[in-house]
């Protein structure tokens, strides 16, 4: 009798595991941690900074967002050369690993 309650003890305490561990399924959708959310910010002010710089862009609404070293720039600039121009300062922003260059010419 004490054998198989131990054979039942062993085979619920594993049932149990394979449930605990099947449940910490990690997640395909992207996440990003906190340090990375810091880096994204930084790197977005990094960009800001440097455009505004930029005395042909300053008057300009650029908007600058940051994913995972992605740099993504929308808003509106007054030529296809100012567009150019800010897709170039931000690809030289120290930390950014790719551009996005969704401005609109007015």
């Amino acid at each position: 009798m004490a054998k198989t309650k131990r054979i039942i003890t062993v085979l619920v305490c594993a049932c149990l595991l394979t449930c605990f561990v099947g449940c910490t399924h990690t997640h395909t959708t992207k996440h990003e941690t906190a340090g990375e959310y810091v880096d994204d910010a930084a790197i977005t002010t990094r960009v800001k900074a440097a455009i505004f710089d930029e005395l042909a862009l300053k008057t300009f609404q650029i908007n600058v967002t940051t994913y995972q070293g992605v740099v993504q720039l929308s808003g509106f600039v007054d030529s296809a050369e100012n567009a150019r121009r800010a897709g170039e300062i931000a690809r030289g922003v120290k930390g950014v690993k790719e551009v996005k260059n969704d401005l609109i010419t007015k």
